[in-house]
């Protein structure tokens, strides 16, 4: 006889999470963010406190920012374990929307328990509801389909049966990661269902290794043999495959250099021989010249993001592409020649097949030239009095920092500054630039806390993003959380200006402050601001007292705010910049076809002289 439980659906749901377990014995999902509202207070809501003792629940302060620390949890934590969210009906659902694309692009898990209309519609219209007025079935919560991996709405209490098991599988599957959307129709969580007392069974789910295909394996082992000067650009993969210390041996034993996108940099560590840098847009001197020379590129764990391929101008004409992803679709783009496999066990195997090959020594000497101008580029300044760069900024922060720290970040200038400046350990480094989501930054810190206790976290975030999401300091304080931010005011957003000027040709407008129809330009005491919400808070007079601040902050067990005001300044003239310009590499941003500005119309002919150069793949 199968025995039952009666629980509510709400229920249900959190006993069955909190008995979902990793391979090391902890819960895969660990524990659930939390705003309550109409849509979820009643049912998500009771359930979370009466099992409290066994899942945690964590209080934020927006739905998307809570969402972002539960994903940069996730990407801590490798893709190993990740965190729930749940949102109320209406604004707390679509508030959600962002994070989901986030998660989505990034390719890293994320529970969403969206609370939803009445699946007996008898209220109907309900506080916030959107009605359709041709599909009665839709809801707030189809916002979610476009960036969902699994998208599943709960209109009785049995479908849990199967949407949960359904979830998780699509979250611990290494190449359909990604968020998971449950859209939890209210009345349903309230109600009450005989489960079978065998759903609420501890369960392992355990990440495979998918292992290439033999024919694949062949073939791209052949042209690696047929290549003098091949590179690997290693990505996010890298590290999600725990296949950092194989690439590193790899590139060793076979004497192939390695350039490293936003989401693979500090899979090796920047003091390996074989680290050239960054790769494509934002890349180093030493990487794009070396991409630009080679006969093979050797994609690992990467998508090819514009800003990896230097919008497809990157590679030379004549150079073959190679792409070893977990993921059928990442492999081919391009028309790199597959192979589809876990990156740990396929690098082992293709390897093995390569036996003693190795390629044409690589240029050592241009590596070396490359950290040489970093260092000089990020050197104490002189002139404490006068206002730093981000690239000083960085450089004060490095100098101060434990050799293990994490420098993390996700929009503005400091994404291009930390990945062609920043020297880190191995797993030194935790960039969101795949949608490069304004406001993640001081969340995301809090949520890579959570997720590494035992490392230094420093988070990098400009005035710009600090304004768009900056709440989840105060959860941070409550829950002693401690980080640091490092907070970078140049008074207005100084990336997209130089974007619209240098990068567009056109002129400075809307984006600085000092460039806006206002009346009188704000003065914001951003160390008042976070003081306010708890955060231990300064503004430094230097870099000097910025390198203090950062050594002073490893003693407090709250988040540390130390704000510095930085000149709105590129590269130009430091010896930073490849032969291709300031910016390291070209990045294809539609230019106006037509204007009545001489300086727009000589920007749109260069803009037609660089698309040529595009490779046209698929």
């Amino acid at each position: 006889m199968n025995r039952t439980i009666r629980l509510t659906a709400a229920q249900a749901m959190v006993k069955w999470l909190s008995v979902q377990l990793t391979a090391e014995g902890d819960r895969y999902i660990d524990g659930m963010w939390a705003i309550f509202g109409h849509g979820n207070v009643a049912g998500i809501g009771e359930a979370l406190h009466t099992y409290r003792d066994v899942f945690p629940t964590w209080r934020g302060q927006n739905e998307q920012t809570m969402a972002h620390a539960a994903i940069a949890y996730a990407k801590g934590k490798k893709r190993t374990r990740a965190m729930a969210v749940t949102s109320s009906i209406g604004p707390g659902s679509t508030n959600v929307v962002t994070a989901a694309a986030l998660a989505h692009v990034n390719r890293l898990p994320l529970l969403i328990v969206a609370g939803d209309v009445f699946a007996t519609r008898r209220p109907d219209p309900v506080l916030q509801q959107v009605e359709d007025f041709d599909d009665g079935t839709v809801s707030a919560n189809d916002c979610f389909r476009p960036v969902s991996r699994y998208f599943d709405r709960i209109t009785r209490p049995e479908h849990l049966l199967y949407a949960l098991p359904r979830a998780l599988r699509v979250m611990t599957d290494p190449a359909n990661c990604g968020p998971a959307t449950l859209a939890f129709c209210q009345d349903v969580q309230a109600e009450a269902y005989e489960y079978p007392v065998a759903f609420f069974e501890p369960r392992v789910w355990h990440i495979r290794r998918p292992r290439p295909d033999t024919d694949e394996l062949s073939r791209v082992a052949a042209l690696i043999k047929a290549a003098r000067n091949p590179v690997i650009i290693s990505g996010g993969g890298t590290i999600y495959a725990q296949a950092e210390e194989v690439v590193g041996a790899f590139a060793l034993k076979h004497n192939i250099p390695v350039a490293e996108t936003q989401a693979g940099k500090s899979g090796l560590a920047q003091s390996h021989p074989m680290n050239f840098g960054a790769s494509g847009v934002d890349g180093s001197a030493a990487a794009n010249a070396a991409l630009q020379n080679a006969d093979l590129v050797i994609g690992v764990g990467t998508r090819f993001q514009d800003f990896t391929t230097g919008s497809r101008t990157l590679f030379g004409a004549n150079a073959k592409l190679v792409s070893i992803n977990i993921h059928g679709y990442d492999a081919a783009k391009h028309g790199a020649e597959s192979l589809v496999g876990d990156a740990k066990v396929t690098l082992a195997a293709l390897s093995e097949a390569l036996g003693g090959y190795q390629a044409e020594a690589p240029n050592a000497d241009a590596r070396e030239d490359w950290l040489r101008a970093v260092d000089a580029y990020c050197a104490r300044p002189e002139d404490q009095a006068a206002m730093p760069t981000d690239g000083q900024v960085i450089g004060a922060v490095q100098r101060a920092a434990t050799r293990t720290a994490i420098a993390m970040c996700a929009a503005g200038t400091m994404p291009g500054a930390l990945k062609l400046l920043w020297q880190p350990s191995q797993g030194g480094y935790h960039m969101e630039y795949g949608y490069s989501c304004m406001g993640y930054e001081v969340a995301g810190g809090m949520g890579l806390k959570l997720a590494c206790p035992e490392r230094e976290v420093i988070c990098f975030v400009g005035d710009g993003s600090y304004m768009l999401a900056n709440s989840e300091l105060a959860s941070a304080v409550m829950r002693r959380i401690p980080f640091t931010v490092v907070l970078t005011d140049n008074r207005g957003y100084g990336c997209i200006n130089r974007l619209q000027t240098m990068g567009c040709g056109g002129e400075p407008f809307n984006n600085m402050y000092a460039d806006c129809n206002i009346e009188a330009q704000p003065e914001i005491d951003y160390a008042a601001h976070a003081a306010a919400m708890g955060a231990y808070a300064v503004k430094a007079k230097g870099t000097d007292q910025l390198e203090a601040e950062i050594a002073a902050a490893r003693s407090r067990d709250i988040p540390t705010v130390i704000v510095i005001e930085t000149v709105a300044k590129d590269f130009p003239g430091t010896g930073l910049e490849t032969s291709a310009g300031e910016h390291g590499f070209f990045w294809d941003v539609a230019v106006p076809q037509v204007s009545e500005r001489q300086k727009q119309r000589e920007r749109f002919a260069e803009y037609l002289d660089q698309i040529s150069h595009q490779s046209l793949a698929n």
